[in-house]
């Protein structure tokens, strides 16, 4: 009986030794692998087949499951980061144009504007990137030394958060900006009667609307050259808040052949042409494209004294911000994208932006839903209001290296006791249980890494200040890495493609050398291999 019984053993470890493994083609390993799903699972190897995940696990379990060629990283994988705000064409665009941050001063803004004019091909001087409240002398900003140092080339260069612009005396009169022109929420701003050359938000429009548009050969550049940087920054997909429909259909076609490897999660412009089009197509959602949103500006910025505030900014008595939008209109357009069954984004900065639009959401979601409208940025939140999030399943996108380029001023402009509502991530990130991240790039820098950073350490590029600022809205590690991968799939409606590295998903994934969870001083951390399933 005990030979028979060995026997039998003997027999079934031959058959399962027997058993054909499973053919892949790859089986990919490394030091530590984060999956990213709810559960948060870490794995040694994952099996991929095609573009496609299959399984993943010990790497022992995987390769007595599958055969196939081995890729084993000397680093950790992440599923690939995902920026759940950005201007990804606007920073394709910025590339070509005058770079200014980084300037400490308006002489020192003025000294590269001139450096770069006298190699520019075009007839206007564009730029972006100046920063007024980084200045180490502060004082007014005006025109004055762009008007002798270029009296015939036309120059607009927007602040970096693109919701103010200075204009020389030149492309002021090609606008045909006066002190007496008027503009429904922005500003023109004049001193003594006479213009500054400082416009604010729908002012800007003046002078855009009169550049000359770039050419097809231009875009494409643009966006090839700014695909080409998200990669290598470990982005994988991106989210570009506010696209017109050529550029969309652009961008479709050259992921369509191949020269555009990013995948892009599209905000449409609330324009006529847009919603004819989306309104009679319907949404795009191929593996590459999401369509299926429209972006709304409801107010400015912060640093401009744009943003819509309840209150007047305490630096600036009786001045309250400005409605990029019209309150009626914010309306009318939530009423129209709800009829599509798209998402409503909303740019939403001051306290009263952020109400006004809380309110207008719920007019339409009613309850509890799964529409995934976005607040984007929900900068400044008074915390009685942060409770119509959760009733109406509203999602705020913030951007964390925002509280770190502000927190030197934002008291200035918001006083200490309305700080409360200010960038409060972990706050927002337990309304609804998920928090997708961003950075509102070309405004900050195009790098997830700084996102991580940003977001639990609460520090600059510095490490500073020491303990963070407002260290209470931290988040954890966990916390950051999901808002870079699977939460911002989610805002995204692209969960079921891209944002973890589970079974059915496209192997999107980056490799690091650090073991960002971990590793406290992490920005030094490189990016080894950026993987996009094709």
């Amino acid at each position: 009986m005990i030979k028979q019984v060995l026997l039998a053993v003997a027999l079934l470890g031959l058959i399962a030794c027997g058993q054909p493994k499973t053919q892949v083609d790859y089986i990919i390993s490394a030091q530590r692998i984060y999956v990213c799903n709810e559960a948060f699972d870490v794995a040694e190897a994952m099996a991929v087949q095609g573009d496609t995940i299959v399984n993943y696990g010990t790497l022992s379990d995987i390769e007595s499951k599958y055969e196939g060629k081995r890729i084993a990283h000397h680093g950790y994988i992440y599923p690939g980061f995902i920026d759940a705000h950005s201007h990804f064409y606007g920073y394709g665009k910025t590339l070509t144009k005058v770079d200014l941050r980084g300037t400490y001063s308006l002489e020192n803004v003025v000294d590269e504007v001139v450096k770069f004019a006298q190699t520019n091909k075009n007839y206007w001087v564009t730029g972006r990137g100046w920063d007024q409240t980084d200045w180490v002398q502060q004082g007014s900003v005006s025109n004055t030394r762009l008007n002798i140092f270029l009296p015939n080339t036309p120059v607009f260069i927007k602040r970096i958060d693109g919701h103010a612009g200075l204009a020389n005396a030149k492309a002021l009169e090609l606008a045909g900006i006066t002190p007496s022109t008027k503009v429904q929420g922005g500003t023109i701003e004049t001193k003594n009667g006479v213009l500054t050359g400082v416009l604010t938000d729908n002012a800007m429009a003046l002078i855009d609307d009169i550049i000359p548009e770039p050419s097809r050969a231009s875009q494409i550049e643009a966006l090839l050259q700014a695909d080409k940087n998200c990669l290598a920054a470990g982005l994988t997909t991106v989210s570009d808040a506010g696209l017109d429909l050529n550029t969309i259909l652009l961008i479709d076609s050259l992921q369509k052949t191949g020269a555009l490897s990013i995948r892009v999660y599209a905000m449409a412009n609330p324009n006529k042409e847009n919603f004819s089009y989306f309104e009679k197509n319907g949404a795009i959602s191929t593996d590459k494209l999401q369509v299926s949103s429209f972006k709304i500006y409801a107010d400015g910025a912060l640093g401009s004294r744009g943003a819509k505030m309840k209150q007047a900014y305490c630096d600036h008595p009786n001045h309250t911000g400005v409605w990029v939008t019209k309150p009626e209109q914010i309306d009318a357009l939530c009423e129209r994208i709800f009829a599509m069954d798209f998402q409503a984004n909303t740019h939403c900065i001051g306290d009263s932006a952020n109400r006004l639009t809380l309110d207008t959401y719920a007019k339409y979601l009613k309850g509890k839903n799964d529409k995934r409208w976005r607040i984007e940025h929900a900068q400044v939140v008074t915390p009685a209001d942060r409770a119509l999030f959760t009733q109406y399943n509203i999602l705020p996108s913030v951007q964390p290296t925002h509280a770190t380029s502000d927190m030197n001023w934002a008291a200035d402009r918001l006083c200490n006791t309305r700080m409360d509502g200010a960038y409060a991530y972990k706050s927002l990130l337990a309304l609804n249980g998920y928090l997708p991240l961003g950075t509102d790039f070309p405004v900050e820098e195009i790098y997830p890494l700084h996102t991580f950073h940003a977001a639990v350490y609460r520090q600059d590029l510095n490490m500073k200040p020491l303990g963070g600022f407002m260290p209470k809205e931290a988040l954890s590690t966990q916390q950051a890495l999901m808002g870079m991968t699977l939460w911002a799939a989610k805002a995204n409606r692209m969960e079921d493609k891209v944002g973890s590295l589970e079974s059915g998903k496209l192997a999107d994934y980056v490799v690091l050398d650090t073991d960002i969870v971990y590793e406290k001083y992490m920005l030094k951390t490189k990016v080894l291999t950026t993987a996009l399933a094709e």
